[in-house]
């Protein structure tokens, strides 16, 4: 145990300070960063798309009139979503990879797109919770005032749902920022491909990984506090 220790030192100083090697760890964290803030925006855009159209599918059957585009439209949404959901990340990663981009070099552009579309399909029914969990009043209220249908949702329901998806939203970002490090499975040089490149290096993969899985609990534990801060700021605002 005492010697265990007393190599501890050394075998630090070759994981992060020789050769500068602590370097190549903010490069992947940057990466990584860069990963899931651009997929997550992706991902939001992609899911508010797909859960408009699946709650307007879905308010129409109170209605007599039915459109057949948006019913297919809605099919097509459900598709995505139930197969995005109903398989893994990494075979959606590798699929994109090698079947659909395999002459794409930039393994991180390929990444940003798998993790995106993927990401998708979980905001999508986040968002669609929080939409109809609007009073449907709200709906028809701004339809009366003469506004039609993507401006009620952008004016009136989106604002309101916003405050109750928060804290799945921060969930789903922080399940992103975890699993960006799939990426590092189709040569996407991220945190985890650094880390796993220096153990090679050193023949000790024990102090990088441990090391990477600090700063993915440091990343994770200031990101919470500020959901926190905003979702209190939130509350206090309705109060007033």
């Amino acid at each position: 145990m005492l010697q265990s220790l007393m190599d501890l030192g050394p075998r630090l100083q070759r994981a992060f300070i020789e050769g500068d090697r602590w370097k190549l760890y903010l490069q992947g964290l940057g990466v990584t960063l860069q990963l899931t803030v651009v997929a997550l925006i992706f991902g939001v855009l992609l899911g508010l798309v797909v859960a408009v159209i699946r709650t307007a599918h879905d308010q129409q059957r109170l209605g007599r009139r039915k459109n057949p585009l948006l019913g297919v439209m809605n099919i097509l949404c459900q598709l995505y979503t139930t197969v995005i959901r109903g398989t893994p990340m990494l075979v959606q990663l590798f699929i994109w990879t090698f079947v659909i981009l395999p002459a794409e070099r930039n393994k991180v552009l390929v990444g940003f797109i798998g993790l995106g579309v993927n990401s998708g399909a979980y905001v999508a029914e986040i968002i669609r919770g929080g939409l109809m969990s609007v009073d449907i009043g709200q709906t028809e209220a701004g339809r009366s005032l003469g506004l039609n249908y993507f401006d009620t949702m952008r004016f009136i329901v989106i604002p309101q749902a916003f405050k109750n998806i928060l804290p799945s939203l921060g969930n789903e970002f922080i399940t992103l920022f975890k699993d960006t490090s799939l990426v590092q499975a189709i040569g996407g040089m991220e945190l985890l491909y650094y880390a796993y490149t220096i153990g090679g290096r050193t023949f000790d993969y024990m102090p990088p990984l441990l090391g990477i899985a600090l700063v993915y609990l440091v990343v994770v534990v200031v990101f919470t506090w500020l959901q926190g801060k905003l979702e209190r700021r939130l509350r206090e605002s309705d109060r007033r």
